[in-house]
């Protein structure tokens, strides 16, 4: 008889290329066999009517980040706990190198606090601020050899943005050391100069927060971040892509082999502009903005056509009532003031199932893909993530494919008052949740301890 710790039995196995009826056994943190009617489980789990995904990992989290006189309402404790319930095993955050200070400090200080208190499995892309010469020559290529093989850098916002030479300059280095650099792909000046017109005409509400955001800023600044890094031959990553131009010109640069991966996320297929027009339009500022509807059409064909490798919840999560988020400096009545965020980490996956899945605009296994195996291989952590198989870890999310549920900011686990998807009816919601083997949720309870998450260490990603 075969000893396993636990055998989830009767439900559907669904991967990215593959689904079946199989019953899963696990000993320890492993995936020890995948086949039917197994038997010798100390622990049985019924599956039966379920759908069971590779944990979800959302590769695209600010959680503890800095973020000026604005502070985030999720640390690695509410915000891991969040995205736990919303069928997550794995988060990626970010780690912000102030400017003027060491990254590798940063580094040190952001993965202890998230060893402390994070419910699941982490790793975080090092954000460069400041592209010193001890940086580029010293400090950066460490933190990559360390298990870090992913790093961000911003085309805006003062304090955070590099120049073209000084992003040129990252690009080197993470192509010597065969890292990823991911973009927040807006072009400065086009948004300083629309703000300043704004402000000229006393536009300041809420609502212009899109109109200094326009699209041409995200198509420019993609169009050039794609010319840079085909010249330096460098692969990247183009983050919360909103729009046709800048999803036109990625399929562009992938048809002709161009090593570029991007992601959208739910906000930029559900919200609108409109959204931003209600007496409470703060909690819908977010950059890039919502956009019209044929960007959101497009947004929706980049998934099905695989334009979009990942689909990600950029959570980042300010309060809007109190003097530490939304409302900070009086901000919900001058757009350039309102902290620029929504949560999402905690509805990501439900959303992409009941409008993906359950409307026919994509597979279950694109769904897998979408919300799990890809991030693992592009991040440089499959096949131990991101895959049901023999010798992976047993990071499952068990899905009712037939549970109807209201989001509510009630129902929510994050550490921020409210959803920008209040009153979204959902079809599809994952009900337990298995990290390495053990239960982190099951029957709506919290299963874990703070500080039962590990560090994970990227390696060279598939595709890189």
């Amino acid at each position: 008889m075969d000893d396993f710790d636990i055998v989830i039995r009767g439900g559907t196995v669904v991967n990215s290329n593959h689904t079946g009826r199989y019953d899963i056994g696990i000993r320890g943190e492993t995936i020890v066999a995948l086949a039917e009617n197994l038997k010798g489980g100390r622990k049985e789990v019924d599956a039966g009517g379920l759908l069971i995904f590779p944990g979800g990992i959302d590769s695209h989290v600010h959680l503890e980040q800095p973020s000026g006189a604005a502070t985030i309402s999720d640390d690695f404790a509410s915000g891991t706990q969040s995205a736990a319930f919303g069928g997550n095993t794995m988060v990626l955050t970010f780690g912000l190198q102030p400017k003027g200070g060491s990254i590798k400090q940063a580094e040190a200080d952001y993965r202890a606090s998230a060893q402390l208190k994070t419910y699941l499995d982490f790793n975080f892309h090092p954000i460069v601020t400041d592209a010193t010469q001890t940086l580029l020559n010293e400090e950066l290529p460490e933190i990559i050899r360390s298990g870090h093989r992913s790093v961000k850098v911003f085309m805006t916002y003062e304090g955070l943005r590099l120049s073209d030479e000084e992003m040129l300059n990252v690009f080197a280095v993470a192509k010597k050391e065969g890292a990823l650099v991911m973009i927040h792909a807006e072009n400065h000046d086009v948004i300083t100069l629309e703000t300043k017109r704004l402000v000229a005409e006393n536009k300041l509400a809420a609502r212009y927060h899109v109109d200094a955001h326009a699209v041409v800023a995200e198509e420019e600044a993609t169009q050039r971040v794609l010319a840079l890094a085909e010249w330096m031959d460098v692969a990247i990553a183009i983050l919360h892509v909103s729009t046709r131009g800048a999803t036109d010109a990625i399929r562009a640069a992938q048809q002709k082999g161009q090593k570029v991966f991007a992601e959208t996320c739910p906000q930029y297929l559900l919200l609108t502009p409109a959204h931003l027009d209600q007496a409470e339009g703060a909690k819908f500022v977010f950059s890039p903005p919502a956009r019209d509807q044929p960007h959101r059409d497009a947004c929706w064909e980049g998934l099905t056509r695989g334009v979009f490798s990942m689909f990600s919840s950029d959570h980042c999560p300010f309060q809007f009532e109190g003097n530490t988020g939304k409302r900070l400096s009086g901000g919900v009545n001058d757009f350039r003031t309102i902290p620029n965020g929504i949560p999402g980490v905690e509805t990501r996956l439900p959303i992409l199932f009941s409008e993906g899945v359950r409307k026919g605009r994509i597979t279950l296994n694109q769904f897998a893909a979408l919300s799990s195996t890809n991030h693992a291989q592009i991040y440089g952590l499959y096949p131990r993530k991101g895959v049901i198989t023999v010798g992976a870890d047993a990071d499952l999310a068990l899905w009712d494919p037939e549970k109807e549920v209201t989001v509510s900011q009630s129902i929510l686990h994050h550490g921020c008052d409210y959803t920008p998807f209040e009153g979204l009816k959902v079809t599809g919601w994952p009900v337990q949740t298995f990290l390495r083997g053990k239960p982190v949720v099951s029957d709506g309870a919290l299963h874990a301890s703070p500080g039962s998450g590990r560090f994970q260490s990227q390696s060279i990603g598939n595709g890189r």
